[in-house]
């Protein structure tokens, strides 16, 4: 008589495929470069708005560029939040229609997990602001602290958790990558004051036309670029934040791999080429160059710092950053394991999701973004400061979490990447 059937436990947080793997080492090493010019760019733009040279600062951000006739004669901190974050949203576009089409996020069982946590990740912060800021004037800022920055957390892990298990490496890149997507339509549904019916329609014809010639495959940037320039133009004229231009863009680029004329296939799909291309100046030109334009802020000292901190606002944008965002991550997560019966991935306890939890509280680049939208320059110093000072919190609580769990995630990062027969494989990955 056969024995009885074992059942593999279901996994929480499971190990990548091997091709996944590789791809999203190669992502992280990307975006952790970025992250670190972020930092960089950052700290040149306080260090600068705190400087005696100040109002040199103030009128660099004014200065205008481009044609007045398409009323595109915009300041640079506008080019930069409009014009260079447009780029930022197009890799981000890649990286979503990726996900879902060939990568993790195709599988619901692996999908379940960073989709529930970005979710709660949204909605806890979100409660926890508009339950501290109160006032109608003020819940406008609800979704500040609702995103995840993940080049600032990158770099942040470069420094204390660079042997950081490949389960929880994959959870925090998709929780990101559904963390983007969730922030472009609070962006597009919320934060769109006037709404031009013609411009959004026109914008449509480029957008056509550009997805015409991805799907043939046309790679050709004078080609694509007049098309993808045009969209953007039409869609910040419409009064839908131009970023979202980016994300459409990026949607429209197929994943699947083409067949060449002799029945080989290319060695790689057109979203992956055009990531290739953009991600680079996405992290290591577009956003530092928007930190460096957005983070300059005066603070005026210990006591100007402590007097913005105590706003209702600012006190709402900390909170939901530092608490709100790992509770609703945390909670999704324990949720999810609790009706599916799944465990975490052999090695891992929940103070490691805890760690990972907080340093999802990093916000810089959207919470920045969504300040302006919201609040435009009435509460923008008091913004600035919050998101800086809550992003810097949670980076600071996190290092401190996953430093004590370092030992345990250098002995599970050896067994992972332990490669015996010296093929380029490790072995976990060839079912060894």
């Amino acid at each position: 008589m056969p024995g009885p059937t074992l059942r593999r436990t279901s996994r929480l947080l499971d190990r990548s495929t091997w091709p996944e793997a590789r791809r999203i080492a190669d992502v992280l090493r990307k975006e952790t470069i970025g992250g670190a010019l972020l930092l960089v760019a950052a700290l040149a733009a306080l260090i600068w708005a705190n400087s005696p040279w100040a109002q040199s600062y103030q009128d660099l951000r004014a200065v205008e560029v481009g044609p007045a006739a398409l009323h595109l004669n915009l300041d640079l901190a506008t080019w930069a939040a409009d014009g260079l974050l447009a780029i930022f949203f197009f890799v981000a576009g890649l990286e979503l229609k990726r996900e879902f089409v060939a990568g993790d996020l195709r599988d619901l069982r692996r999908a379940a997990v960073p989709v529930a946590a970005a979710a709660g990740g949204v909605v806890a912060p979100a409660l926890v602001y508009v339950a501290i800021a109160g006032g109608a004037g003020a819940a406008r800022g609800w979704a500040i602290p609702t995103a995840t920055d993940i080049a600032f957390a990158l770099a942040v892990l470069a420094v204390i958790g660079r042997f950081l298990p490949d389960a929880l490496r994959t959870f925090l890149l998709t929780l990101a990558v559904v963390d983007d997507l969730i922030a472009i339509v609070i962006i597009a549904a919320f934060y769109t004051s006037q709404l031009a019916v013609l411009p959004l329609l026109g914008a449509l014809v480029p957008l056509v036309v550009f997805t015409v010639l991805v799907r043939r495959g046309v790679r050709a940037w004078w080609a694509l670029l007049p098309l993808a320039f045009a969209t953007w133009a039409l869609v910040h004229a419409s009064g839908v934040h131009a970023t979202v231009a980016g994300v459409l863009l990026g949607l429209a680029v197929p994943v699947q791999l083409k067949e060449r004329p002799d029945g080989t296939a290319d060695e790689a799909g057109p979203a992956e080429h055009f990531e290739h291309r953009f991600r680079p100046i996405s992290a290591g030109v577009a956003v530092p160059v928007f930190a460096f334009f957005s983070a300059g802020v005066a603070l005026g000292g210990l006591g100007g710092l402590s007097e913005m901190l105590a706003e209702p606002v600012a006190m709402g944008i900390v909170a939901g950053l530092l608490v709100g965002k790992p509770l609703g991550i945390l909670t999704a997560t324990w949720l999810v394991s609790r009706f599916t019966r799944a465990t975490l991935d052999e090695g891992l306890t929940w103070i490691d999701m805890v760690g990972l939890a907080i340093l999802a509280g990093i916000g810089f680049t959207v919470s920045l973004l969504i300040g302006e939208l919201a609040f435009g320059t009435a509460g923008d110093d008091q913004v600035k400061v919050a998101v800086l000072t809550g992003s810097l919190a949670a980076a600071l609580v996190a290092t401190v979490i996953l430093r004590l769990r370092a030992r345990v995630h250098r002995r599970i990062h050896e067994a992972e990447t332990a490669d015996s027969d010296q093929d380029g494989i490790p072995d976990l990955y060839q079912g060894h």
